[in-house]
């Protein structure tokens, strides 16, 4: 039965999946989470609605997959490691253009009352986006770790989401602008990596 679930699932192509939530979100940015439907997502893509459900089993994780999918590197990305923990953040960082920033931004802003709203797409979220985020940032601090970079016990280290997610934020509700990068560059040379007690050349 395993078998043939993971079949049907996998019908889709990958260039057909990228369309799927390209056109997701474009109705995010349209409606917002609570207006979007599934049956307008399957009007925009000539989909069906059964397709959708068999394939992402509901508009939850639906639109965290796509928003998931939308970032640079997408679910498949591939691994940093620079020899650096300051150049596996930059390179991080520089993933994303100072136009997919504020997209990404804006995006995430408007769905965050719909996140805290709604358990299904929390838990979602948190699935496919929180818990691979927190992981890899985890790798990225491990690996300094182990080169010597940051001492083991550093109480920062366990607030490497916070501060990132945290920059951010403040950059648009104190300096109402959007995150660039060069301001999330400057904010892991002046802030992250000094908490950390990492080289910051």
């Amino acid at each position: 039965m395993t078998e043939v679930a993971t079949a049907r699932r996998s019908r889709i192509t990958p260039e057909r999946e990228a369309e799927l939530y390209g056109a997701v979100l474009d109705l995010l940015r349209e409606v917002g989470y609570d207006a979007l439907t599934m049956d307008a997502v399957a009007a925009r893509t000539r989909s069906s609605k059964a397709t959708l459900y068999r394939q992402w089993g509901g508009k939850a994780e639906l639109v965290a997959k796509a928003v998931r999918h939308s970032k640079p590197g997408g679910s498949g990305r591939e691994e940093i490691d620079t020899g650096s923990l300051r150049g596996d953040l930059h390179a991080l960082t520089l993933r994303s253009d100072d136009c997919e920033m504020e997209q990404n931004s804006a995006l995430m802003r408007g769905l965050a009352m719909a996140v805290h709203g709604n358990p299904d797409l929390l838990q979602a979220f948190r699935e496919h986006l929180v818990e691979p985020e927190i992981a890899e940032f985890n790798r990225l601090v491990q690996r300094a770790v182990d080169r010597g970079e940051v001492a083991v016990d550093t109480p920062a280290a366990g607030f490497m989401m916070h501060m990132m997610l945290g920059a951010v934020v403040a950059r648009t509700l104190l300096d109402e602008q959007p995150p660039t990068q060069e301001f999330i560059l400057s904010y892991i040379d002046a802030v992250v990596l000094p908490a950390l007690g990492a080289p910051v050349d």
